[in-house]
């Protein structure tokens, strides 16, 4: 055989290995342009259609599409990781405007070329411009530490927007989805159909008429009573009446809902054309029709912003947190039906204390980042009068930027979120105050906010909403003076997160300006407003009375010197759950940050008049606005900021967080308390992380892991002695102690399990 010939065969024999190499490896899954995960989503009247951008757009019907607005858009996948420790050390991304074009990777838009990088989200698009309202089509293949190339992706299409920005949050339409009654019974000449779960949406109904002269009447409502929908439920509870008369014959109807003037007021989210009016309401009760009526003959078309179920789940050895679990996830669903986030059906307006925890809740339960954004921007132009949720702006500035790692917000709104630290309000020790003359007409300006500031600790206030001396509001007797701890707590906790956003963005004088800030105040706030005496914090500069809110903040925010955590932390203890259910997301924050698990899985599982169980018990399927409708009269049962173990669940008991931005180091801590075992999967920019343990308190822990490619972990196990045998994967491995934690740090993808046996 001569020469040529066989390096021939060497040349072959490489090119099928390479090959082989590129199939055998999975391809990245999970793309996202400007982090949507299906921006190639068509819907016709809401509702999801068979149909491609590029077909829709051939066809003479109006359709709603997911259109990307920013000139150059972000790239983002999950990288395959089926051999522990993977990391992605370089991609190649292919861009065209021509699906078979693509397909044979012939590009004419952008190919970017094998690029040396491990960064697998927020790759800047840096191919030819696109052509307005045209659909692009993409697709990436990666190389890992392995040496494993992999197959290109499964293509992924957009469409471009008729018009082009440097900088926008692009989102998904809201869409529907026919729903089937959970239960329909005939009782007493009527039918009563129970959907299950409240929703917002509107009925479809086919009914039959002999002679076309008889009235149907159509009751819809969130509450029920003596088997009958509730006429007068209470509050904002919703119930609502509707006639219609059938025509002769089998014909389907709409029931048509009026505008609520209430919710549908210049400052309130209006429901797009496309969907029509709707209402929250679990039961439908028919009246006066006679002939047979099927399941499938009544129809709930449910409005939601799109929400992939699967991409987390949650259950533990605890029935009720089981329970408590699902209420607070599916209504971070259920009221998502603007595509905004509001306070729930009664004013539907965007208010920053609501989106926060939105916010949290909705990245803990499916893979959705971009709902949390437009909101968050929204409010920054638009934002509500209580001096704290102006503060909040900050906060959600920062959580966006850290469960995504993009922080084009952060540098698009820098100087707006500079200005929402209040620190015009500031005065010669670091206070700031909203009753010493410093609000003026230049600071509201700053803030895009024309009204009066006030102070709002918690809400409802004592003496409001119909409450009485009896029901004294949600603030635990919180006194109101000129120095507040409460907003000061939140001026520190925004003062440190400018000043790494400031470092983030290259803006060194500010970080430096702003941690010697947050400094100052912690020092005047531990000086002036902590009673040494006590062990606890006031409520202010001018009153000796300590509230449950004046001592969570600061705990919450990091204000706390160690010393005396235990004394607050024991304070907090004592006053149980004297807040909101807004409170009770800063509450469980500082007791979980605390390590005080036992006592934070109290709060959760707590079947008192103040927790979520008094929610399921009281009937909502939602969670409410208020714990019981004897602390707000005027609540509803829609209200996400009653959702907050969505978020705690995760973040706290199961401890998964983002130790780096975007996820590029993940920690995962544990608090389970008393639980025997709980198991759970949390969506992240990056992949899924599972986390499940078996527990028996005091005695041996096992933690089971899996971490997506392309990102490490500090693994956190309980400390039981200075014996104690720590295993990871069945094999003994060495530990730092931190407190009452035995950490492994730096844990590659894949699945582990560690065991810790006293």
């Amino acid at each position: 055989m001569n020469a040529t010939k066989i390096t021939f065969l060497i040349t072959l024999f490489l090119c099928f290995c390479k090959g082989a190499t590129a199939q055998n490896q999975p391809a990245p899954t999970g793309l996202t342009v400007n982090l949507l995960t299906s921006p190639g989503k068509v819907l016709l009247n809401g509702y999801p259609v068979n149909l491609t951008p590029e077909g829709a757009l051939l066809r003479n019907e109006t359709f709603q599409f997911t259109e990307i607005t920013t000139r150059n858009p972000l790239f983002g996948w999950i990288v395959p990781g089926e051999t522990s420790n993977t990391i992605q050390t370089a991609y190649q991304i292919l861009v065209a405007d021509n699906r078979q074009k693509l397909s044979a990777d012939s590009v004419n838009l952008w190919n970017s070329g094998k690029i040396a990088s491990s960064h697998s989200t927020n790759i800047t698009y840096k191919g030819k411009p696109f052509k307005p309202g045209t659909v692009c089509y993409w697709k990436v293949k990666i190389w890992d530490n392995h040496g494993k190339e992999s197959s290109y992706s499964d293509v992924s299409a957009f469409k471009t927007s008729d018009t082009s920005a440097a900088y926008a949050t692009d989102r998904y339409p809201v869409q529907k989805r026919d729903e089937y009654p959970w239960k329909i019974s005939n009782l007493e000449g009527m039918y009563f159909a129970d959907f299950g779960k409240a929703a917002f949406g509107r009925i479809r109904i086919n009914l039959f008429s002999e002679r076309g002269t008889d009235t149907v009447v159509i009751h819809l409502g969130e509450a029920v009573r003596d088997g009958r929908v509730d006429r007068n439920p209470g509050g904002t509870i919703r119930y609502s009446r509707y006639t219609l008369v059938p025509e002769k014959g089998r014909n389907t109807y709409i029931v048509t809902i009026p505008p609520d003037a209430r919710n549908t007021g210049p400052q309130s989210i209006l429901v797009p054309e496309y969907i029509g009016e709707v209402t929250p309401f679990r039961y439908c009760e028919i009246e006066n029709y006679k002939h047979p009526l099927q399941e499938k003959d009544v129809v709930r078309e449910t409005a939601f912003y799109p929400f992939n179920e699967a991409e987390s789940y949650f259950r533990s050895s605890d029935t009720i947190l089981n329970r408590v679990w699902e209420i607070s996830k599916y209504s971070i669903k259920a009221t998502s039906f603007l595509g905004v986030y509001v306070d729930g059906d009664r004013e539907r307006i965007p208010y920053e204390a609501d989106a926060l925890i939105n916010q949290l809740s909705h990245y803990c339960v499916t893979r959705e980042y971009n709902m949390a954004r437009y909101t968050h921007e929204y409010l920054i132009h638009k934002p509500t009068w209580p001096t704290e949720w102006i503060l909040q702006s900050v906060l959600m500035a920062w959580e966006d930027y850290f469960y995504t790692g993009d922080s084009r917000s952060l540098s698009y709104f820098y100087d707006d979120l500079k200005a929402k630290t209040l620190s015009s309000l500031a005065d010669k020790k670091g206070f700031i105050s909203t009753r010493t003359g410093k609000v003026t007409p230049e600071v509201l300006k700053s803030i895009y906010f024309d009204g009066q500031l006030r102070d709002i600790v918690d809400w409802p206030h004592t003496g409001i909403l119909g409450l009485e001396k009896e029901e004294g509001g949600e603030t635990d007797g919180f006194v109101f003076t000129d120095i507040n701890t409460v907003v000061n707590a939140f001026h520190y906790r925004a003062l440190t997160l400018m000043a790494q956003i400031a470092k983030l963005l290259g803006k060194d004088d500010d970080h430096t300006m702003y941690l010697k800030q947050a400094a100052r105040l912690k020092r005047v706030f531990n000086d002036e407003l902590f009673d040494k005496g006590r062990g606890y914090y006031v409520d202010g500069i001018g009153t000796s009375h300590a509230s449950l809110h004046a001592n969570m903040f600061p705990l919450a925010f990091g204000l706390v010197e160690a010393k005396n955590v235990e004394s607050v932390l024991g304070f907090i203890r004592s006053r149980g759950m004297a807040c909101s259910v807004y409170g009770a997301q800063f509450l469980l924050d500082a007791v979980y940050n605390a390590h005080d698990a036992g006592y934070g899985l109290q709060l959760l599982t707590s079947t008192g008049e103040r927790s979520w169980y008094n929610m399921i018990r009281s009937g909502s399927t939602i969670t409410m606005e208020a714990w019981d409708n004897k602390y707000k009269p005027n609540q509803d049962w829609n209200h996400a900021w009653g959702a907050v173990p969505a978020n705690i669940i995760p973040r706290k008991l199961m401890g998964i967080e983002p130790l780096e931005p975007g996820f590029g180091k993940i920690r995962i801590r544990p608090q389970p308390g008393s639980l025997e075992f709980a198991e759970i999967k949390h969506p992240t920019i990056r992949g899924d992380v599972s986390v499940s343990f078996t527990h028996d308190p005091g005695q041996s822990f096992q933690l089971e892991v899996h971490i997506p490619a392309n990102t490490t972990a500090d693994l956190y196990l309980p400390f039981f002695s200075k014996k104690q045998n720590v295993q990871m994967n069945k094999q003994s491995t060495q530990y730092l102690r931190k407190g009452n934690f035995s950490v492994i740090e730096n844990v590659g993808s894949g699945k582990w399990i560690f065991t810790v046996e006293r």
